[in-house]
């Protein structure tokens, strides 16, 4: 099988706000906008993407509707503190302060309008402890 894409897809009560708040924070820009859909890519890496949906929209089966619960996304960036202060000035709720920890990052975690987490991470060495965990040709630097 050949993946040709991989992407998150949220559900959401308000689509366009939603799309506006990770337009805002991170930089994505829509690929396609609908009232129900909206396909955003980010401006700088086009192959990160993230599609925002309506909850309630007949395309998601009965039993699938409604908002997005037990999540947490994950943007790797190359500066955690550029991108937190960008997200502190913009008005980001920040649940978590930006700090490093001993397995290999430094980040922030914030929250978007429906409340899902946003772990905002730049990978960091990690301690000797948490080394030995790691395959070899996947540590942090």
């Amino acid at each position: 099988m050949k993946i040709t894409q991989f992407y998150p897809l949220i559900q959401v009560t308000d689509v366009s706000a939603t799309a506006d708040f990770y337009c805002k924070h991170f930089d994505f820009e829509p690929a396609f906008d609908s009232d129900w859909y909206v396909h955003l890519q980010s401006k700088g890496t086009p192959t990160t993407n993230l599609a925002v949906l309506d909850a309630w929209h007949d395309t998601i089966p009965t039993a699938g509707q409604g908002v997005t619960k037990g999540m947490m996304i994950s943007f790797e960036v190359d500066n955690v503190d550029n991108v937190h202060e960008k997200c502190v000035a913009n008005g980001m709720e920040i649940v978590q302060p930006l700090r490093d920890e001993p397995h290999g990052q430094r980040h922030f975690i914030g929250i978007d309008p429906n409340g899902i987490m946003l772990d905002v991470i730049t990978p960091i060495p990690p301690s000797a402890e948490f080394l030995a965990q790691y395959r070899d040709d996947a540590v942090p630097t």
